[in-house]
C-alpha cells in the first residue's frame, strides 16, 4: 500500500507543478494532452487553481506514504 500511495503521490505533484507552469508561463504545448487539468473540460479556466490542488493532494499522500512507512519501522 505504501508503494502505490508512493507512486500516485508523485505522480499528482508532477501533475500538479507541470500544469501550474504549463497555465501560468505556456511552456510545454507538446505535453497539453498529457496534463490533467487540459484533458478535463470541466476544469476550463480553472487550470492555475486546479493545479495547486493536485498538487496539494500529491503532498498529502507523500505524508501519508511516509508516515506509514515510520509505523512499519517502528511497530
Amino acid at each position: 500500500m505504501q508503494a502505490v500511495l508512493t507512486v500516485a503521490g508523485w505522480l499528482l505533484l508532477l501533475q500538479g507543478v507541470a500544469g501550474l507552469a504549463d497555465a501560468v508561463w505556456g511552456w510545454w504545448k507538446w505535453a497539453d494532452g498529457l496534463l490533467v487539468v487540459n484533458v478535463l473540460p470541466v476544469l476550463k479556466g480553472y487550470e492555475v487553481f486546479a493545479s495547486i490542488v493536485i498538487g496539494v493532494l500529491g503532498v498529502a499522500l507523500l505524508a501519508t506514504a511516509g508516515s506509514l512507512r515510520r509505523e512499519e519501522e517502528d511497530g
